[in-house]
C-alpha cells in the first residue's frame, strides 16, 4: 500500500513538472518516422522572419502541427504551425515553421517537446533562428547576429526546461552549457560570410531571453544591456538548453528587426509590423547564407 501511494506521489510529480513520458515523445518520433521518407540529420527552428528558408527544401513533406500527436498548437502572429521534412543541399532536414513560447501560456516542458522529438528522429544537429531586439549600439536593424552565448533571464528565477525529475534516456542531470554553441559551426558561419562578400560584417554576441510577451522597458534595456546582452528576445534559449541536455549539436542566428529604446526621450516604440518587415527584408541573405552553411555541417557518410 505504502509503494502504490509512493508512486501516485511520483507520477503527479512527474505530471506537474513535465507532463510527457519518455513514451509521448517516442509515441511521437514513431508516427513521423511513418509518415515521411525522409530521415532528418539536422533540425532547424523557423521564428518570425525565418520562414523563406523552407524555401530552399527540395522533396518537401508538410505536417500541420495540429496533426502531429502530442504537439502544442502554434498561436504566435507570424509562426505558420507546419513542419516540414525535406533536403537542403545535401542534408535531411527537418524544419519548424513556427515555435512555441512562454507567452502563449506553455510551460518549457512544452515549449520543448519538439527538440526531443528531433533526437528520436536520429537529428544530430539542431540550428535555431530568431527575431531579437539591438542592445548592442554597433548593431543596426537588419544585420544577422551569431550567437556566441545566451543569458537565460527566465532560468536564474527557476523556470528552466529541465526542472524536474531528470530523464537519463536523454541526458545527464547536470548538462554543462558553457560549450552550447558549437565553436567549430560559429567559425565555419563567419569564413563562409567572409566569402559571400557582404557589405555588413556579420555580428556575433551573446542573446538573452525574457518571457514577453510585452516588449522591454527603457530601465530593463539599461539592464540587460549591462547584464552583458547584445540582443534581446522572447525564445530560443530553452531549447538550445533541451537541445544540449539531449547532446545536440547547437547553433543558431538572430535576426536584429529592431534597436531597443535606451532614451526617455524618443518617441519611437517597437513594434510587430516593424519586426517582421526587417524580417522580409532580410529574406534572400537569410537564404543564401543558410544554405551554404547547411552544406557545411558535418553528418555521418558526408564529409564537408
Amino acid at each position: 500500500m505504502n509503494r502504490e501511494r509512493q508512486t501516485h506521489r511520483e507520477g503527479v510529480f512527474r505530471t506537474m513538472a513535465n507532463g510527457y513520458t519518455y513514451e509521448d515523445y517516442q509515441d511521437t518520433a514513431k508516427w513521423l518516422l511513418s509518415h515521411t521518407k525522409h530521415r532528418p540529420q539536422v533540425a532547424v527552428i523557423c521564428d518570425s522572419g525565418f520562414g523563406c528558408l523552407i524555401n530552399t527544401l527540395t522533396q518537401a513533406e508538410t505536417f500541420n502541427y495540429s496533426e502531429i500527436p502530442n504537439f502544442p498548437k502554434c498561436t504566435a502572429p507570424g509562426h505558420a504551425g507546419r513542419l516540414l521534412f525535406g533536403i537542403l543541399n545535401g542534408r535531411a532536414c527537418v524544419m519548424m515553421q513556427g515555435r512555441f513560447h512562454m507567452y502563449e501560456g506553455y510551460p518549457l516542458w512544452k515549449v520543448t517537446f519538439p527538440v526531443r522529438v528531433f533526437r528520436l528522429l536520429g537529428v544530430e544537429t539542431l540550428v535555431v533562428t530568431s527575431i531579437s531586439g539591438g542592445l548592442n549600439p554597433n548593431f543596426e536593424v537588419g544585420d544577422i547576429m551569431l550567437i556566441r552565448d545566451h543569458i537565460n533571464l527566465p532560468g536564474l528565477s527557476g523556470e528552466n526546461p529541465l526542472r524536474g525529475p531528470n530523464e537519463e534516456r536523454f541526458g545527464v542531470r547536470f548538462p554543462a552549457m558553457s560549450d552550447a554553441y558549437d565553436r567549430d559551426m560559429r567559425q565555419k558561419v563567419h569564413s563562409i560570410w567572409k566569402q559571400m562578400g557582404e557589405q555588413r560584417e556579420l555580428q556575433e554576441g551573446t542573446y538573452v531571453t525574457v518571457a514577453g510577451p510585452n516588449y522591454e522597458t527603457v530601465a530593463e534595456c539599461h539592464l540587460l544591456r549591462n547584464l552583458g546582452a547584445d540582443a534581446v528576445g522572447m525564445s530560443t534559449v530553452p531549447e538550445v538548453i533541451v537541445a544540449r541536455h539531449c547532446g545536440l549539436r547547437v547553433f543558431g542566428f538572430s535576426l536584429i528587426t529592431n534597436m531597443v529604446i535606451i532614451d526617455y526621450e524618443s518617441q519611437g516604440k517597437a513594434s510587430l509590423e516593424e519586426i517582421l518587415e526587417a524580417g522580409n527584408q532580410a529574406a534572400q541573405r537569410l537564404e543564401k547564407v543558410f544554405s551554404i552553411v547547411m552544406a557545411s555541417i558535418p553528418v555521418p557518410g558526408h564529409t564537408s
